[in-house]
């Protein structure tokens, strides 16, 4: 399913925070990404005791929306883009570490002219990792 994803969202290696699709449905997305540990920001985040960056967990809720967003149409034949253009109520209440594997979910609440709202969680196994709400606008050509 890595082919979905990559035909859909422009990002790629090494800014590629998602791996394949767990679940979908209309209005929501399951993706998943599994740290191994080898990424090259575990390097300088935490030396001896790497966590995943909190900015980089957003990326990858901000991925899937994305992901979703294509997949639902709202991207016109893949000429727009979606571009975040607001985050609130991040909260991070666990830590994501190498071997934790990842399950990014990223619910649709609503469109408004151009703007999707959305709302995201990471969770690994039974734990929460971080939750947040975020709006995306859909823009030509990026």
């Amino acid at each position: 399913m890595l082919e979905t994803i990559l035909a859909n969202i422009p990002q790629r290696e090494p800014f590629l925070f998602i791996e394949k699709i767990i679940e979908r449905t209309e209005n929501s997305i399951t993706t998943s990404k599994l740290l191994t540990g080898e990424e090259d920001f575990f390097r300088g985040h935490f030396p001896g005791s790497p966590v995943f960056p909190g900015v980089l967990m957003c990326e990858a809720v901000f991925q899937t929306g994305a992901l979703l967003m294509a997949l639902k149409g709202e991207g016109a034949g893949n000429t727009k883009t979606a571009l975040v253009t607001r985050i609130q109520g991040a909260k991070f209440k666990n830590m994501a570490k190498p071997g934790d594997e990842l399950h990014i979910t990223v619910d649709f609440i609503e469109m408004l002219s151009n703007a999707a709202f959305m709302k995201g969680k990471i969770t690994s196994g039974s734990k929460t990792i971080m939750s947040i709400e975020f709006a995306a606008t859909l823009v030509e050509g990026t």
